[in-house]
Protein backbone atom coordinates (compact mmCIF):
# COMPACT_ATOMS: atom_id res chain seq x y z
CA UNK A 1 0.00 0.00 0.00
CA UNK A 2 1.53 3.59 -0.44
CA UNK A 3 2.69 5.19 1.77
CA UNK A 4 0.28 8.40 3.05
CA UNK A 5 1.20 12.01 2.53
CA UNK A 6 1.00 14.13 5.44
CA UNK A 7 0.80 18.23 6.08
CA UNK A 8 4.13 19.56 6.79
CA UNK A 9 5.04 21.83 9.59
CA UNK A 10 7.61 24.56 10.45
CA UNK A 11 10.01 22.05 11.44
CA UNK A 12 10.18 20.44 8.19
CA UNK A 13 11.03 23.60 6.44
CA UNK A 14 14.85 22.59 5.90
CA UNK A 15 13.11 19.43 4.25
CA UNK A 16 11.10 21.40 1.91
CA UNK A 17 13.70 24.18 1.14
CA UNK A 18 15.90 20.90 -0.16
CA UNK A 19 12.92 19.80 -2.78
CA UNK A 20 12.31 22.96 -4.23
CA UNK A 21 15.75 23.52 -4.48
CA UNK A 22 16.05 20.35 -7.07
CA UNK A 23 14.70 22.87 -9.71
CA UNK A 24 14.67 26.56 -8.66
CA UNK A 25 13.25 27.70 -11.82
CA UNK A 26 10.58 25.18 -11.86
CA UNK A 27 9.63 25.01 -8.57
CA UNK A 28 10.06 29.00 -7.85
CA UNK A 29 6.05 29.55 -6.81
CA UNK A 30 6.47 27.36 -4.14
CA UNK A 31 9.58 28.24 -2.79
CA UNK A 32 8.21 31.94 -2.66
CA UNK A 33 5.42 30.62 -0.58
CA UNK A 34 7.97 28.68 1.71
CA UNK A 35 9.52 32.29 2.16
CA UNK A 36 6.00 33.89 2.80
CA UNK A 37 5.46 31.33 5.63
CA UNK A 38 3.17 28.48 4.42
CA UNK A 39 4.47 26.53 7.10
CA UNK A 40 3.63 28.54 9.85
CA UNK A 41 0.50 28.07 11.82
CA UNK A 42 -0.92 31.09 10.38
CA UNK A 43 0.43 30.45 6.65
CA UNK A 44 -2.14 30.46 3.98
CA UNK A 45 -2.49 27.68 2.14
CA UNK A 46 -1.09 23.64 3.35
CA UNK A 47 2.01 21.61 1.39
CA UNK A 48 1.82 17.98 1.88
CA UNK A 49 5.05 15.94 1.74
CA UNK A 50 5.63 12.20 0.49
CA UNK A 51 7.06 10.21 1.79
CA UNK A 52 6.32 11.11 5.74
CA UNK A 53 10.87 11.43 6.16
CA UNK A 54 12.34 11.98 4.37
CA UNK A 55 10.25 14.28 2.25
CA UNK A 56 11.02 13.73 -1.49
CA UNK A 57 7.63 15.57 -2.83
CA UNK A 58 5.74 18.35 -2.38
CA UNK A 59 2.15 19.53 -3.08
CA UNK A 60 0.86 22.95 -2.57
CA UNK A 61 -2.55 23.67 -2.15
CA UNK A 62 -4.03 26.80 -1.79
CA UNK A 63 -5.58 28.63 -4.50
CA UNK A 64 -3.23 27.34 -6.78
CA UNK A 65 -2.73 23.46 -6.51
CA UNK A 66 1.43 22.84 -7.29
CA UNK A 67 2.91 19.43 -7.25
CA UNK A 68 7.13 19.83 -6.69
CA UNK A 69 9.16 16.44 -7.80
CA UNK A 70 5.70 14.54 -7.30
CA UNK A 71 6.71 10.46 -8.58
CA UNK A 72 3.63 8.46 -9.78
CA UNK A 73 4.00 7.08 -6.26
CA UNK A 74 3.29 10.46 -4.43
CA UNK A 75 0.83 11.44 -7.09
CA UNK A 76 -1.33 8.80 -6.09
CA UNK A 77 -0.54 9.16 -2.54
CA UNK A 78 -1.57 13.21 -2.80
CA UNK A 79 -4.34 12.41 -4.42
CA UNK A 80 -5.80 10.43 -1.70
CA UNK A 81 -5.58 13.05 0.84
CA UNK A 82 -6.97 15.86 -1.59
CA UNK A 83 -10.70 14.81 -1.01
CA UNK A 84 -13.80 15.10 -2.79
CA UNK A 85 -14.27 18.69 -2.58
CA UNK A 86 -11.70 20.96 -4.54
CA UNK A 87 -10.80 24.26 -3.23
CA UNK A 88 -8.02 25.25 -5.62
CA UNK A 89 -8.91 27.44 -8.88
CA UNK A 90 -6.44 25.71 -10.95
CA UNK A 91 -3.92 22.97 -11.11
CA UNK A 92 0.10 23.90 -12.73
CA UNK A 93 3.50 23.40 -12.71
CA UNK A 94 5.77 20.88 -14.62
CA UNK A 95 3.47 19.37 -17.42
CA UNK A 96 4.24 15.57 -16.67
CA UNK A 97 3.49 15.97 -12.87
CA UNK A 98 0.67 18.12 -13.21
CA UNK A 99 -1.43 16.46 -15.95
CA UNK A 100 -0.39 13.03 -13.99
CA UNK A 101 -2.22 14.73 -10.86
CA UNK A 102 -5.09 15.67 -12.51
CA UNK A 103 -5.93 12.18 -14.39
CA UNK A 104 -5.10 10.64 -10.70
CA UNK A 105 -7.76 13.46 -8.66
CA UNK A 106 -10.57 12.97 -11.42
CA UNK A 107 -10.28 8.93 -11.17
CA UNK A 108 -10.17 9.46 -7.20
CA UNK A 109 -12.99 11.77 -6.86
CA UNK A 110 -14.48 12.30 -10.26
CA UNK A 111 -16.37 15.51 -11.38
CA UNK A 112 -15.35 17.79 -8.24
CA UNK A 113 -11.71 17.54 -10.42
CA UNK A 114 -13.01 16.39 -14.18
CA UNK A 115 -15.08 19.63 -14.88
CA UNK A 116 -12.50 21.89 -16.09
CA UNK A 117 -12.89 25.32 -17.48
CA UNK A 118 -10.09 24.84 -19.65
CA UNK A 119 -6.55 22.49 -19.94
CA UNK A 120 -3.55 24.37 -21.09
CA UNK A 121 -1.50 20.86 -21.86
CA UNK A 122 1.75 22.79 -22.90
CA UNK A 123 3.42 25.70 -21.55
CA UNK A 124 7.15 26.24 -22.28
CA UNK A 125 8.94 27.49 -19.63
CA UNK A 126 11.80 29.76 -20.57
CA UNK A 127 14.74 31.78 -18.83
CA UNK A 128 17.05 34.29 -19.28
CA UNK A 129 20.76 34.56 -16.90
CA UNK A 130 22.67 37.07 -19.00
CA UNK A 131 21.74 40.83 -20.96
CA UNK A 132 19.19 40.67 -23.06
CA UNK A 133 20.25 40.07 -26.37
CA UNK A 134 17.80 43.07 -27.44
CA UNK A 135 17.65 46.90 -26.99
CA UNK A 136 15.81 47.97 -24.00
CA UNK A 137 12.97 50.82 -24.29
CA UNK A 138 13.72 53.79 -22.31
CA UNK A 139 10.11 54.46 -21.37
CA UNK A 140 9.77 51.36 -19.30
CA UNK A 141 9.96 52.16 -15.58
CA UNK A 142 8.58 51.28 -12.69
CA UNK A 143 5.03 52.01 -11.82
CA UNK A 144 3.88 54.85 -9.51
CA UNK A 145 0.84 55.04 -7.44
CA UNK A 146 -0.46 57.79 -9.82
CA UNK A 147 -0.77 54.58 -12.62
CA UNK A 148 -3.00 53.07 -10.67
CA UNK A 149 -6.14 53.47 -11.94
CA UNK A 150 -4.59 52.32 -15.43
CA UNK A 151 -2.49 49.89 -14.31
CA UNK A 152 -5.12 48.22 -12.65
CA UNK A 153 -7.48 48.39 -15.75
CA UNK A 154 -4.28 46.86 -18.15
CA UNK A 155 -4.28 43.87 -15.34
CA UNK A 156 -7.64 43.18 -16.10
CA UNK A 157 -7.27 43.44 -19.82
CA UNK A 158 -4.64 40.81 -19.54
CA UNK A 159 -6.47 38.91 -17.27
CA UNK A 160 -9.20 38.36 -19.85
CA UNK A 161 -7.25 37.88 -22.32
CA UNK A 162 -4.66 34.96 -20.46
CA UNK A 163 -7.10 33.07 -18.09
CA UNK A 164 -10.24 34.28 -19.27
CA UNK A 165 -13.38 36.08 -17.07
CA UNK A 166 -12.85 38.90 -14.51
CA UNK A 167 -11.35 38.24 -11.26
CA UNK A 168 -13.22 41.03 -9.96
CA UNK A 169 -16.40 39.29 -9.81
CA UNK A 170 -18.25 37.29 -7.25
CA UNK A 171 -17.34 39.28 -4.73
CA UNK A 172 -13.16 39.54 -5.36
CA UNK A 173 -13.28 42.94 -6.46
CA UNK A 174 -11.23 44.65 -4.11
CA UNK A 175 -9.07 41.09 -3.45
CA UNK A 176 -7.63 41.75 -6.86
CA UNK A 177 -7.27 45.46 -6.34
CA UNK A 178 -5.51 44.99 -3.16
CA UNK A 179 -3.58 42.69 -5.21
CA UNK A 180 -2.59 44.98 -7.86
CA UNK A 181 -2.27 48.02 -5.17
CA UNK A 182 0.70 45.39 -3.73
CA UNK A 183 2.01 44.90 -6.63
CA UNK A 184 2.95 48.79 -7.65
CA UNK A 185 3.41 49.67 -4.49
CA UNK A 186 6.07 47.08 -3.45
CA UNK A 187 7.98 47.70 -7.00
CA UNK A 188 6.86 44.55 -8.72
CA UNK A 189 5.10 46.68 -11.35
CA UNK A 190 6.89 48.03 -14.78
CA UNK A 191 5.29 49.51 -17.56
CA UNK A 192 5.34 52.35 -20.36
CA UNK A 193 2.90 54.95 -19.73
CA UNK A 194 1.66 57.46 -22.76
CA UNK A 195 -0.41 60.10 -22.08
CA UNK A 196 -1.64 58.54 -18.46
CA UNK A 197 -2.40 55.45 -19.95
CA UNK A 198 -0.37 52.24 -19.28
CA UNK A 199 0.17 50.90 -22.82
CA UNK A 200 2.66 47.90 -21.45
CA UNK A 201 3.20 46.37 -18.41
CA UNK A 202 4.95 43.42 -17.36
CA UNK A 203 4.80 42.32 -13.05
CA UNK A 204 7.67 40.66 -10.94
CA UNK A 205 5.34 37.28 -10.16
CA UNK A 206 6.68 34.74 -7.60
CA UNK A 207 10.59 35.33 -5.99
CA UNK A 208 13.21 33.21 -4.24
CA UNK A 209 16.22 33.06 -3.74
CA UNK A 210 17.98 34.42 -7.03
CA UNK A 211 14.79 33.66 -9.26
CA UNK A 212 11.76 35.45 -9.82
CA UNK A 213 8.90 35.20 -12.52
CA UNK A 214 7.97 37.50 -15.35
CA UNK A 215 4.04 37.24 -15.16
CA UNK A 216 1.51 39.47 -16.47
CA UNK A 217 2.92 40.32 -19.39
CA UNK A 218 0.36 42.48 -21.75
CA UNK A 219 0.90 45.37 -24.82
CA UNK A 220 -1.88 47.41 -26.01
CA UNK A 221 -3.62 45.62 -28.86
CA UNK A 222 -3.30 48.36 -30.99
CA UNK A 223 0.37 48.33 -30.40
CA UNK A 224 1.15 44.23 -31.20
CA UNK A 225 2.66 43.33 -34.28
CA UNK A 226 5.07 46.60 -34.45
CA UNK A 227 8.70 45.75 -32.73
CA UNK A 228 7.26 47.03 -29.60
CA UNK A 229 7.04 43.75 -27.39
CA UNK A 230 10.88 42.92 -27.62
CA UNK A 231 12.19 45.93 -26.30
CA UNK A 232 9.95 46.74 -23.81
CA UNK A 233 10.49 43.14 -22.73
CA UNK A 234 14.31 43.71 -22.34
CA UNK A 235 14.00 46.70 -20.50
CA UNK A 236 11.62 44.65 -18.13
CA UNK A 237 14.44 41.48 -18.12
CA UNK A 238 17.05 44.16 -17.32
CA UNK A 239 15.14 45.55 -14.42
CA UNK A 240 14.34 41.99 -12.75
CA UNK A 241 18.22 40.77 -13.83
CA UNK A 242 19.68 43.67 -11.92
CA UNK A 243 18.01 41.89 -8.68
CA UNK A 244 18.02 38.25 -9.67
CA UNK A 245 20.41 35.95 -11.14
CA UNK A 246 17.70 34.53 -13.22
CA UNK A 247 14.40 35.82 -14.62
CA UNK A 248 11.66 32.56 -15.86
CA UNK A 249 8.11 32.73 -17.36
CA UNK A 250 6.25 30.11 -19.20
CA UNK A 251 3.86 31.07 -22.02
CA UNK A 252 0.63 29.03 -23.91
CA UNK A 253 2.54 27.36 -26.52
CA UNK A 254 0.03 28.24 -29.14
CA UNK A 255 0.96 32.14 -28.60
CA UNK A 256 3.71 31.80 -30.99
CA UNK A 257 4.11 35.88 -31.78
CA UNK A 258 5.14 35.99 -27.87
CA UNK A 259 7.56 32.74 -27.83
CA UNK A 260 8.81 34.23 -30.60
CA UNK A 261 9.63 37.63 -28.49
CA UNK A 262 10.93 35.89 -25.82
CA UNK A 263 13.64 33.90 -27.08
CA UNK A 264 14.84 37.38 -29.54
CA UNK A 265 15.05 38.90 -26.08
CA UNK A 266 17.35 36.03 -25.35
CA UNK A 267 14.85 33.57 -23.24
CA UNK A 268 15.79 29.61 -23.91
CA UNK A 269 13.64 27.31 -23.28
CA UNK A 270 14.19 25.26 -19.88
CA UNK A 271 11.12 23.18 -19.46
CA UNK A 272 7.29 22.66 -19.97
CA UNK A 273 4.35 23.16 -17.66
CA UNK A 274 0.71 22.65 -17.85
CA UNK A 275 -2.20 24.52 -16.45
CA UNK A 276 -5.77 23.09 -15.25
CA UNK A 277 -8.01 25.76 -15.02
CA UNK A 278 -11.51 25.57 -13.16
Amino acid sequence: MNARARILAFSDLHQARRVVQSDPVANVFVASRLDAGVLSPAGQGVVWGWPANPVSSLLHVGANMVPVAASPAAIDAFADVAGPRRTCQSILGPAGQVLGLWRALCQRWGDAYAATREIRPRQPVMAISGAPAYPADPRVRPLAMEDFESYMAASLAMYAEEVGGDPTTQGAAGAYRAHCRFMVEQGRAFGIVEDGRVVFKADVGPASGGVAQMQGVWLEPSLRGHGHSEPAVAATARYMLARYNTVSLYVNDYNVRAARAYAHVGFHVVGEFASVLY
